[in-house]
């Protein structure tokens, strides 16, 4: 029963797009069946989360072929968590969307939904080609996500997404071509430690890697995602920050674990393009000028906290970034939201035509607030928790410029949360955007309970985790005792 379980993250959001397509009621209702797709699939990665914290691995073969050919999906801690993560962030994002007007388009929440698909099919299976075809599904919907409403600059950001992202599945695709080539298989059992034993899969599986590293947006292929999400409508930014770079995040931290064995030999370059990651994500961002474009840019410095979990390969390290990881998908998309509240409530996003907020909206002056905070690793919230807990590994191996450099990542974070409340919340009344004959307009709009909502929502999950971090750091603590002894995975993947 709990095999069947595996099926329903990626058959629940494709009926779902399905029923929108054909149903011809009201908007609400379309609604109320793309929002209860993905509560149902949180409940299931719920589920499957209760299953396999004591390090039971959970798989299901697709097809009834024989093991090592059959195309299979399988659920430790890291895939399950992550799941119930991405079901309950969605969930929220919708709500969000409706909103701001975005799934007024017919088509806004059947794309979402089938982005969704692959994302779950993602961290699911169990098979390198069919982890392709997943992305590929995931990717689709966000081509035409990216453009959604038009306009110049959305446009040419979906050009550069389209090219980026295609030129990064072509490499994925020939790797994968690379490893069936070398070793007759792409089932991720059947390949556990032979990139370890042999260097021309290690080679071959290294093209993978840096597949998920341009989509991931670690440094130095990280230029496209600055040039993209901040031209997305905001609803489409929260979603896209929660989902797509977290999906090659997954990838790079599956795969080393089971293809590579945590081989220490390529320590030194994960352990560089970890600190260069933090570091240039967190220094870029305090060149922008917009409040999104900031906080997306941020977006890879958070990405580099991430990397140092497979760069060090400890129990602590690769714990530290499961929770950097559910940290900074709930974080991120909440301020995300803020950034969204603002542009549509007073016209603009730009700093400068913005100020003094927090006396005529100090409800979203106090999330955004509570937001960075967490973000920039204050105490007591889950940002705390998370870069704390990174700090220390880096410490415990010996690592003392990388945990330098995190800890100086962090205070540049600190920096341009200060540069956000600045300009924005803090100082004289502000404009808005502009007339139609140019002139500036004095915004004195209220922003709307059902933009904020969502936000609140969100930024509360960080209180919550880093008041009573127990939870999750249990559970980020067995997803990484999956990675660094994958054996329970690797002998439910090859007899599901």
């Amino acid at each position: 029963m709990s095999g069947l379980l595996l099926a329903l993250p990626v058959a629940l959001p494709l009926l779902a797009a399905g029923t929108i397509l054909a149903l011809p009621g009201p908007r609400w209702l379309r609604r109320v069946v793309a929002v209860g797709a993905h509560v149902a699939v949180a409940a299931v990665g719920a589920v499957l989360l209760a299953r396999t914290l004591g390090g039971d691995v959970v798989s299901l073969s697709v097809g009834a072929w024989p093991g090592g050919v059959s195309i299979v999906l399988a659920a430790d801690a890291l895939s399950a968590l992550l799941v119930l993560v991405t079901g309950g962030l969605v969930a929220v994002c919708l709500p969000f969307a409706a909103a701001t007007g975005d799934d007024r388009h017919r088509m806004f929440l059947p794309l979402v939904l089938t982005l969704t698909t692959g994302v779950y099919g993602a961290y699911l299976t169990a098979d390198l080609f069919n982890l392709f075809v997943f992305i590929e599904v995931m990717l689709a919907p966000s081509y035409a996500l990216v453009i959604l409403g038009g306009g110049r600059e959305r446009v040419a950001a979906g050009r550069i997404y389209l090219t980026v992202s295609l030129l990064a599945s072509t490499a994925f695709l020939v790797g994968v071509g690379l490893v069936y080539g070398l070793t007759g298989t792409v089932n991720l059992g059947a390949l556990a430690g032979a990139a370890a034993q042999s260097p021309a899969v290690a080679v071959a599986a290294g093209v993978v890697l840096v597949a998920m590293a341009v989509k991931a947006g670690v440094v130095p292929l990280h230029t496209w995602l600055p040039r993209v999400y901040p031209h997305t409508t905001p609803a489409v930014t929260a979603l896209f920050s929660g989902l797509l770079t977290k999906v090659g995040v997954y990838v790079i931290l599956r795969v080393y674990a089971v293809v590579y064995a945590g081989d220490a030999t390529y320590r030194w370059l994960l352990v560089g393009l970890a600190a260069a990651t933090m570091l240039v994500g967190a220094v870029g961002s305090l060149g922008e000028r917009t409040f999104r474009a900031i906080l997306v840019f941020g977006m890879v410095s958070h990405i580099g906290y991430m990397i140092v979990g497979p760069a060090l390969f400890t129990d602590l390290a690769l714990a530290a970034a499961v929770f950097y990881f559910v940290h900074h998908v709930l974080v991120k998309a909440g301020l995300l939201m803020c950034a969204g509240a603002v542009e549509l409530t007073y016209g603009t996003g730009e700093l400068h035509r913005l100020g003094g907020l927090v006396s005529r909206a100090p409800l979203l002056a106090l999330v955004f607030m509570v937001g960075g905070m967490s973000l920039s690793g204050l105490p007591p919230l889950s940002g705390f928790v998370a870069k704390l807990t990174v700090i220390r590994a880096a410490v415990v191996d010996q690592q003392w410029l990388l945990a330098v450099v995190a800890a100086l990542a962090g205070l540049f974070t600190v920096a341009a949360m200060v540069k956000i409340w600045n300009n924005v919340f803090w100082g004289h009344d502000g404009v808005g955007g502009w007339d139609d004959l140019g002139a500036p307009v004095v915004a004195a709009a209220r922003v709307r309970p059902a933009l904020l909502a969502p936000a609140v929502v969100l930024v509360a999950c960080s209180v919550v985790f880093g008041l009573g971090a127990y939870p999750l750091l249990t559970a980020a603590q067995a997803a990484a005792a999956g990675l660094v002894e994958p054996a329970a995975y690797i002998s439910a993947v090859m007899s599901p």
